[in-house]
This record gives C-alpha cells, sequence and structure tokens, in this order.
C-alpha cells in the first residue's frame, strides 16, 4: 500500500475522496481557487465514469460485457479505445508468459479469502476452474476493432488494470485543461505530475505490509505513476502458508512468498498490470523480469517482511 504526502499544501491544493469503479479515489489538484479546482474535480470524476461504463463487466449494456456475452458465437465490434486497451493487455500478456491475463474473469470461483474456507480445494477442481482462461484464446481484428473470445463462456474483465487506467485519462484529461500538477489515486494506484505548490515533489509511502501505521520509506515521484498490488488485507491461511487473493492464472493457484509489490513507471495502467504479473510471478523471476524493464522499478515486500528493491531505486528510510 501507498500513500502520497501532503506535505507543503497550501490553499492552492484542493482535493476530493469519493467511491467510484467500486473503489476510493482521491482527485488532487493544483488552482487559483475552489471554483476553478472544483470543476478541475469534477471533470476528472467524469471522465473516470466513462471509462467505468466502457469496460465494467457488471454493466450488461458495456461493451465490455457484449465482448463475454458472444463468447465461442462471434465477434463483437467496440470503440477503438477499448480495442487497444484489450491490445496493450494482451502485449503484457505474452511479455509475462501469462502472469498477468485479461481473461482471468474466466475463472471459477473456488478460493475464498475469508474465514468461510477451512480446507484447501481439491487439485482437480483447482485445474478445473481455470480451463476457459487464457489470453491467446482472444481474437483481436484490427479492420474493424473487434474482439472474439474462442470458447463459450470465456471472459475478460479489467479488474487488474481499470482503475489505473482511469487514473491515467483522468490525469491526461486535466493537463489537457491546463492543470499544472495533481495526483489521481485510484485506491493505490496513482497518477501524479506537477509538483507540490511549493515546488516539492509529491512523495510517496512505501508502507509496512504488516504495519499499515508504519512507513518504510518515502520516495520522490515524478510526473509518474506508482501501484502497490499486496496480500495483506484478503488472504488465507492453510498450516503455515500464507495464500493471497491474486491468483495465478496459469494454475488456479494463489501467489505465494510475497506480501506487496510496488511499481513505478510511466503510467498507472502499466504499473497495475506489471504489479499483478510479479506477485504471480514471485521474488527472484519478478525481480530479474523488471530488470529487464526500461523505464521500471519496483519494490517488493516478501513474506518475511524483507524489502527487495529493483536496480535502480534507493529508499530513503523514515528511521
Amino acid at each position: 500500500m501507498c500513500f502520497v504526502s501532503a506535505v507543503g499544501y497550501s490553499q492552492n491544493v484542493y482535493n476530493r475522496t469519493l467511491k467510484l469503479m467500486g473503489s476510493r479515489f482521491d482527485i488532487t489538484v493544483v488552482a487559483s481557487d475552489s471554483i476553478q479546482g472544483n470543476n478541475y474535480i469534477d471533470k476528472a470524476i467524469g471522465e473516470i465514469k466513462r471509462i467505468e461504463s466502457l469496460i465494467s463487466s457488471w454493466d450488461a449494456k458495456s461493451q465490455t460485457s457484449k465482448i463475454n456475452s458472444a463468447a465461442g458465437i462471434e465477434a463483437v465490434e467496440v470503440d477503438k479505445e477499448l480495442f487497444q486497451l484489450i491490445e496493450r493487455a494482451l502485449k503484457i500478456s505474452k511479455l509475462t508468459e501469462g502472469a498477468f491475463d485479461i481473461s482471468y474473469a474466466s475463472m471459477d470461483k473456488i478460493w475464498k479469502f475469508d474465514s468461510s474456507m477451512t480446507e484447501m480445494p481439491s487439485e482437480e477442481s483447482i485445474k478445473k476452474s481455470v480451463e476457459k482462461v487464457g489470453y491467446k484464446n482472444i481474437v483481436l481484428d484490427a479492420s474493424n476493432y473487434s474482439v472474439y473470445l474462442k470458447q463459450k463462456g470465456m471472459k475478460i474483465g479489467f479488474g487488474a488494470i481499470g482503475k489505473g487506467y482511469a487514473a491515467d485519462k483522468a490525469k491526461a484529461l486535466l493537463m489537457s485543461e491546463g492543470v499544472v500538477a495533481g495526483i489521481i489515486n485510484a485506491s493505490g494506484d496513482l497518477n501524479t505530475w506537477g509538483t507540490q505548490p511549493d515546488g516539492k515533489d509529491w512523495m510517496v509511502a512505501i508502507v509496512n505490509p504488516l504495519n499499515k501505521e508504519k512507513v518504510f520509506s518515502w520516495m520522490p515521484v515524478k510526473n509518474s505513476a506508482v501501484v502497490t498490488s499486496g496480500n495483506y488485507e484478503k488472504y488465507i491461511k492453510f498450516g503455515d502458508k500464507l495464500y493471497t487473493h491474486i491468483i495465478d492464472p496459469r494454475t488456479g493457484y494463489p501467489a505465494y512468498g510475497i506480501l506487496s509489490v510496488t511499481i513505478f513507471t510511466a503510467t498507472a495502467e502499466l504499473a497495475d498490470a506489471l504489479a499483478t504479473s510479479v506477485f504471480v510471478m514471485g521474488v527472484e523471476t519478478g525481480l530479474d523480469f523488471i530488470n529487464q524493464l526500461k523505464g521500471v522499478e519496483c519494490v517488493i515486500v516478501d513474506k518475511d517482511n524483507k524489502i527487495i528493491t529493483s536496480n535502480n531505486i534507493e529508499l530513503k528510510s523514515t528511521n
């Protein structure tokens, strides 16, 4: 989990917290007065709601729902924006060899991350739960922006990148409106630009997954995105092993060995996808993967609460 420092705020910083896309959003802008500030925030909210209507799998009228309903039957033509979002998601799926997969929504929900589970699901049921998951069965046609899911019952979902994408689009809109600085924080998926009114960088805290009141370190964020995935709120424990709510879409088993992953890169959409991917890959494979990517850095907190960073990160201790 990460959050942004408010140090240096003046009367020129305006903030609103509300629920959008089923999650908490904190929208912060730097503006000349409250009327202008609230107008900018209203515009950001409108953009986030627009994204939600496009990618929601709960809204039967959304293009995403239409794709899912037509699985195994026919291709569905969609807006160029949604087509390109799916196209980028498939590129990440290939890059991560399926550790990230937007067809994860096809997975049977056999894991319950609350006190109701008393034993592990059977190996057979776990294997069966991911039978319809597979990004290779998503067919895109750029000539007419159509999407086809090969198998009946197959679904796509944007739970792993939707909030990040919405944060990116809201930032882009506000920048086009002339907003000089701000933060779109979608429940820890955040994108920043500009600086605080006193010229200081926005600061992001790396939080101890085992104690959210304790901050490991602070990092400056300059016109970039930061996303954290963590299992410290939703998990189950069998024996001495802690299983996260993040499921490996390739196997159906929960990810293990990591408490949290924080990704720093240009967009919240990409950071969102990579944070999930590293969680699934595990510490060694995930770290090696990130170190091969240009313009991407990460901070991993492993199951023993040890901090591991990618090559070009230096943490400032709070001690």
